[in-house]
């Protein structure tokens, strides 16, 4: 990457969560949409001096934008039905919350309901994008096992379908950048391969694959599991599975969704410490509920209850349906519930879901030459400001 000499933008002061650690006297400067300077102040002293002067002092915590890989919806609207306003509610209201860029996720659908949300999410990302960028896009099934449909309809679950994935690569180039399947199913390795071959972010979910299945699958290419735990075949000590396998194989990274109910915390734990180099990526898994009131919603075309914040499906209340989870209180879960470090947790909400998109160069921490999608936290964790692309989120 190319040096960027700072230059007169704005200029953010506080700590600042560099890839070095944490600045305690930091500057970012930002101009023209990118980050030009993140680290220490004293190259600015009258501004550094003014800054100390001050009462009272600004500053906070500077962190990068966190990026959601796995994102139903939120504010009354789901992806799968969706059109130019409810992506800009969508949108708006995860980028409130700390979300700068997310793929919008799908549900097990007929094909026609896929085509048309993927249609739509297009058109939107031709536009100008004025809240969270819509990085692309996240297919959750319907290449899944029936056996673990969860909170997706059985009634559109098919094998993987490769004609599927090329007449939609073609129309939308680059769009799809991970499609979750159960890799045990039929044509399911081959999937695997072209979502490789083309770039895509091949995850395992809503599978009941063996732990040998599931190691057949990443030689073939898998390399990501989709909300750890829930919705594949557990971990057992003659058996390892799904949840065994994912945990074992270096090559495949784990999804977490940390709200303290889709996963035990000592289970998240144990996983926190096993995925390490960047294989931990924090999720939501938000459904359109999120921000909103317990009430009836759906998720996709199932209905849906959510009461005192946890969201199941209103005919089968055992199931889990989504979250209403927020990329901030997913990151102070991390750090305070959990003892992540500062870094760590940023590393799973920003560095590392970047990483798996490919966009590591232009997102996920702060450094010279990134966008500038930048958060202000408290030293509570609480946020206070959002920057995306260098604009202040009124």
């Amino acid at each position: 990457m190319a040096e960027i000499t700072p230059s007169a933008g704005e200029l953010l002061f506080g700590k600042v969560l560099t890839p070095a650690g944490v600045i305690e006297h930091g500057v970012v400067a930002v101009s023209e949409g990118l980050i030009q300077y993140a680290g220490e102040a004293v190259w600015l002293p009258e501004a550094y001096a003014r800054w100390k002067t001050a009462t009272p002092q600004p500053g906070g915590l500077l962190i990068p934008g966190f990026v959601d890989v796995h994102v139903h919806g939120g504010a009354g609207f789901d992806f799968m039905y969706s059109d130019a306003g409810s992506l800009d509610t969508i949108t708006r209201f995860h980028a409130s919350q700390g979300t700068t860029s997310m793929l919008a996720t799908t549900m097990t659908a007929s094909k026609s309901d896929i085509d048309r949300a993927l249609s739509e999410v297009h058109a939107y990302r031709t536009g100008k994008m004025p809240y969270a960028q819509l990085a692309g896009v996240h297919l959750e099934g319907p290449f899944i096992s029936p056996k673990w449909s969860g909170a997706q309809n059985p009634e559109h679950i098919v094998p993987a379908n490769i004609g599927w994935l090329e007449e939609w690569e073609a129309l939308y180039p680059g769009m799809i950048r991970q499609v979750t399947l159960a890799p045990e199913r039929e044509g399911a390795l081959e999937a695997i391969l072209w979502l490789r071959k083309h770039g895509i972010t091949a995850a395992l979910g809503h599978t009941d694959a063996s732990f040998e299945e599931v190691i057949v699958a990443a030689d073939a290419g898998l390399n990501q599991a989709v909300h750890m735990f829930n919705a594949m075949t557990p971990l057992h000590h003659r058996k390892p599975g799904t949840a065994g396998a994912v945990m074992y194989d270096p090559r495949i990274r784990a999804e977490i969704i940390a709200d303290g109910i889709h996963v035990h915390p000592a289970a998240l734990s144990i996983v926190s410490r096993l995925k390490t180099e960047h294989n931990l990526l924090l999720i939501t898994d938000a459904m359109s509920a999120t921000g909103l009131s317990d009430g009836e919603y759906a998720i996709g075309d199932l209905p849906v209850i959510v009461s005192g914040g946890i969201a199941t499906l209103k005919d089968h209340p055992e199931a889990l349906a989504g979250s209403t989870l927020t990329m901030i209180r997913g990151f102070r879960f991390l750090v305070q519930q959990m003892g992540l470090t500062l870094q760590e947790a940023s590393h799973a909400a920003s560095l590392n879901p970047a990483m798996s998109l490919g966009l590591q160069r232009s997102i996920g921490t702060l450094e010279a030459g990134k966008r500038g999608d930048i958060l202000l936290l408290d030293n509570d964790l609480n946020l206070r400001e959002v920057w995306i692309g260098g604009r202040k989120l009124e």
